[in-house]
């Protein structure tokens, strides 16, 4: 049995706990960006190692056997040693080196990636790594420790996490420029339960927050469609399918191009804010130590210049830029 477990490699062991978390073979390889059969080669050499079953199928659910949670327990020790032992070496090379571990919910992949770049510009030498997810997926990432910092809006109230506001975010009610309500003042929040809505999934971000802003006018709320894709919501609220409560920060070029307009709703924009997160027991490396400053110093004018919306709407050129669409689709 000794011998057999010097066999085990780092590869098996991640592909493992990657199948561990999801319960789920294919769900594993998408994460892994591997194939179902390779997930499934790795497990199957990781138990022949053992030499005993790691899960085991009881009717439609898949469970980990007691060696399954034994070696779970282990690859989760060795992963946790390995990034202190990068974390350690990072120090040894200081800011101007090393590694950013960063995860974002999806409304930051709009403006995400130029901050880093704006960030890299003066730390030379820095490498990224950059991942997107939903909030249950981002929850799951800083949980199992796979991350030095995460972005988002709503930060867990059940884990041992600091968390800091560093930018606002507001959100915004958008509809295509024929719609009805466009271009009317000071709209009721009441006469938004006459519309429907094409929304993000029960449990994202923008749901929550949605939940939130509205309070007890929630329920009565008409929601339409749930689509897991912001891109998708936009594209469906220009075909007139729906309005959409959306992040205000992903929207910038389809007002800009006037393919979406912002309602002038009552107590809008709703005005939260980006957190940047990390475990209370985590030892940050210094570039993410370094960024997490930056993000402190520099993020909140930063974002705003980026995505042209501040707290109270539009800033003046894209508000310029909209009413200079609609005049020429008067004209024409």
């Amino acid at each position: 049995m000794l011998a057999a477990m010097r066999n085990v490699t780092l590869r098996q062991l991640r592909v493992f706990a990657a199948a561990a978390r999801h319960m789920n073979f294919s769900r594993a390889a998408e994460e892994l960006h591997l194939s179902q059969p390779a997930v499934s080669t790795q497990i199957k050499e990781l138990a022949a190692c053992v030499g005993l079953p790691l899960f085991e199928r009881i009717g439609r659910r898949t469970y980990l056997t007691p060696a399954g949670e034994e070696m779970l327990q282990c690859a989760k020790a060795i992963t946790q040693r390995l990034q202190e032992a990068q974390s350690g070496l990072e120090h040894l090379k200081g800011v101007t080196g090393g590694r950013l571990n960063v995860a974002v919910i999806s409304a930051g992949d709009y403006f995400f990636p130029r901050l880093l770049a704006h960030f890299g510009a003066s730390h030379p030498g820095v490498t990224f790594n950059l991942t997107v997810h939903n909030r249950e997926q981002l929850l799951r990432h800083l949980a199992d420790n796979l991350t030095d910092l995460a972005v988002m809006v709503r930060p867990p109230a059940d884990m041992d996490v600091v968390a800091i506001p560093f930018a606002p975010h507001p959100y915004v009610i958008v509809a295509a420029p024929d719609h009805p309500l466009a271009g009317t003042r000071q709209i009721p929040r009441a006469l938004l339960n006459r519309e429907p809505f094409v929304q993000r999934e029960q449990g994202s971000d923008t749901w929550n927050s949605m939940r939130e802003v509205f309070g007890r006018q929630f329920p009565k709320l008409h929601i339409a469609m749930q689509i897991h894709s912001t891109e998708t919501i936009k594209q469906a609220v220009v075909a007139g399918m729906g309005i959409a409560f959306l992040s205000a920060h992903t929207i910038g070029l389809d007002l800009r191009a006037g393919n979406l307009v912002v309602l002038d709703v009552q107590d809008f924009p709703a005005r939260l804010h980006w957190y940047l997160v990390h475990n209370r027991s985590k030892r940050l490396p210094p570039v993410a130590a370094a960024f997490k400053e930056f993000l402190l110093r520099e993020g909140a004018p930063l974002i705003e210049r980026l995505v042209q919306f501040g707290p109270s709407g539009p800033l003046p050129q894209l508000r310029a830029a909209a009413r200079s669409k609609r005049a020429r689709g008067r004209r024409g």
